[in-house]
């Protein structure tokens, strides 16, 4: 009788356990993966296992600098991810435009225009311009950027947030453009 019960009590138990592990994906409404909240993401965060080593570009194939890259995971566990590539097989007036590439997941607006989710590629011009391409290497937008003279050690590339929820700064040194999710 002792046994049976002690077996009672150990199934009680494990049923317990198994209810109250489910409580938090019924809170969450279901969603037992993704972020709560968005999140601002690292190079180390990105990595391979969000962005490919190689990415095509105008005709070309093209390194990606794994430690230059950011981005942000959003809550619905959608991604927006921005990194620098070694365009040194492209000729001199593309890599002028050609300095990282873009992925996202969701429509994005930069500085007031409108971006399809899609894979780009980025540049941040001498002439305080931003530039997004598409894929085969022609202008989609043209945007003005800005520059953070306060940065005290500017970086490559990173992605932070902006003073203002919901937004987001793409950053490239001190030159930067921000940009938000939109529909």
């Amino acid at each position: 009788m002792i046994d049976r019960m002690k077996v009672l009590i150990g199934m009680a138990t494990l049923l317990l356990l198994g209810a109250l592990m489910l409580i938090p994906s019924a809170v969450a409404g279901g969603q037992t993966t993704g972020a709560k909240s968005d999140s601002v993401l690292k190079a180390a965060e990105v990595g391979p296992k969000l962005l490919p080593d190689k990415v095509f570009f105008g005709g070309q194939v093209a390194p990606v600098q794994m430690r230059n890259a950011g981005g942000v995971h959003f809550s619905d566990n959608s991604y927006t991810l921005a990194a620098l590539v070694d365009s040194a097989g492209y000729s001199a007036e593309a890599r002028q435009k050609y300095q990282g590439y873009l992925l996202s997941e969701v429509a994005l607006e930069i500085q007031g225009h409108k971006l399809p989710a899609g894979a780009y590629g980025i540049g941040f011009l001498k002439d305080g311009k931003f530039v997004v391409m598409d894929i085969g290497a022609h202008d989609v937008i043209e945007a003005k950027s800005s520059q953070d003279a306060e940065m005290k050690r500017p970086v490559p590339l990173q992605v932070t947030g902006s003073s203002t929820a919901g937004q987001y700064r793409l950053y490239v040194g001190r030159d930067f453009v921000e940009w938000k999710r939109t529909q």
